[in-house]
């Protein structure tokens, strides 16, 4: 009995430190576990950030680049008006050369001889009219008396009125031999630049069958002849009719020219009228641009891309380029942020580009939140974060308009961007 005892106390301590051990381990997994749970569970992501604009309605001008060709405000070919050898040239080729001014030089000895003769002639001429008023005042007191007969007096006075026609015409033949003379020195017709001499010193000329001796061209202001679709001009007129465009003041400086090398022309130009017929060949309608040409940078024959502001659309919407996305099927859409904070897709119909950006003709209105950045980090229905789009403006030179007040009030606001490429 004494022995047993003790054996029961060691197994009743080795049970409790048993499940003391078995409880520690119990709490240890629980933990370990409670800390693997709260390890796994994701952690919420802050709403993605994405630039904004806000769309409000504007006039903005109704803007087409159209091809063209310059052409001279005035060209005059240089003739000779009268037969001879040439004997001089008097001008330099290439330079600026006003009207009146002395171009070649004729050898006028044939027409001083022709000048001489009529002026004989002349002379000869007024001495006969002489005699014949004399003999009929003699015939016409004689008459008076009763000693020479009517028929005398008659033969008289027609004698007299044949010699006034004979100085008459003797007259005309001397102005005639006058101005032969004159046109030995060929003139230029008209100012401005000439070209190369297209005959030299030495030249035996026939009057009315000798081609261009030179040709002027007066280039300052000069004329963009551009061509635009018959489709797109009626459409314009309709539009103008309708009221949804309104015409620009007939003196207004809208048209701005895009040179070969991309650079705008220093000066923008006039709309001066369009032509009233189509070429058949391609349906299109000529319209004349009058442009200022100072430093003669604008050639005849050279072409041009013409930048035309045709009217304005005085409620216009209009959104950077980068905010339109493209579906697979080519259609127009944009990320608009709705009251909730939440991004959707909003299919719109787009019109042209102005400015560097797309007007927006259906789909938008006034107040809506458009994204213009941040497209990879959304989807529809997200929740967003906004802060205003800010751009710089681009660099450079901008062309004379004397519209300006126009122009800065249809696309002071709407920012110069790189086009968005499709989604």
């Amino acid at each position: 009995m004494t022995s047993s005892r003790p054996n029961l106390g060691r197994a009743a301590h080795a049970g409790r430190t048993w499940t003391a051990t078995l409880a520690a381990s119990l709490i240890l997994v629980a933990v370990s576990a409670c800390n693997e749970q709260k390890a796994a569970a994701p952690v919420p992501l802050p709403p993605p950030e994405v630039s904004v604009v806000k769309v409000k309605s504007q006039p903005i001008p109704y803007v087409r680049d159209l091809p063209g060709r310059v052409a001279p405000m005035r060209i005059a070919e240089v003739r000779s008006r009268v037969s001879g050898l040439v004997t001089k040239r008097l001008f330099e080729q290439g330079s600026a050369v006003h009207e009146g001014d002395i171009l070649y030089k004729i050898d006028p000895a044939p027409y001083q001889v022709d000048l001489a003769s009529a002026e004989a002639t002349l002379a000869k001429t007024e001495a006969a009219l002489v005699l014949a008023s004399q003999q009929a005042e003699r015939l016409e007191t004689l008459l008076a008396r009763n000693t020479a007969s009517q028929a005398q007096y008659d033969t008289a006075y027609a004698g007299k009125k044949q010699a006034e026609a004979e100085v008459a015409g003797a007259k005309a033949t001397r102005d005639r031999a006058k101005l032969n003379l004159s046109w030995t020195d060929v003139r230029a017709p008209i100012s401005g630049r000439i070209g190369r001499a297209l005959l030299t010193e030495g030249t035996l000329i026939e009057s009315g069958t000798t081609g261009v001796l030179a040709t002027i061209q007066q280039l300052d202001p000069i004329y963009v002849d551009i061509t635009q679709s018959v489709g797109e001009l009626n459409k314009l007129r309709r539009d103008f009719a309708s009221g949804e465009l309104d015409r620009l003041s007939h003196d207004a400086a809208n048209v701005h020219l895009i040179m070969d090398d991309g650079a705008l022309y220093g000066s923008a130009g006039r709309l001066l009228f369009s032509d009233v017929t189509a070429d058949p060949s391609t349906g299109q309608v000529t319209l004349r641009v009058l442009i200022p040409n100072p430093h003669d940078e604008l050639f005849p024959g050279m072409y041009v891309r013409a930048r035309i502001k045709q009217g304005i659309d005085v409620d216009a919407i209009a959104v950077p380029q980068q905010s339109i996305q493209r579906t697979n099927d080519g259609k127009s859409e944009v990320w608009i942020v709705k009251a909730d904070g939440r991004v959707m897709l909003q299919p719109v119909e787009v019109g042209p580009v102005v400015d560097g950006n797309w007007v927006i003709r259906d789909g938008l209105e006034p107040g809506q939140t458009v994204v213009v950045e941040g497209f990879q980090k959304i989807v529809a229905g997200m929740e967003v974060t906004t802060h205003g789009w800010k751009t710089e403006e681009p660099a450079g030179d901008k062309p004379h308009d004397a519209d300006a007040s126009d122009k800065d009030s249809a696309g002071a606001d709407v920012p110069a961007q790189p086009v968005a490429q499709a989604r």
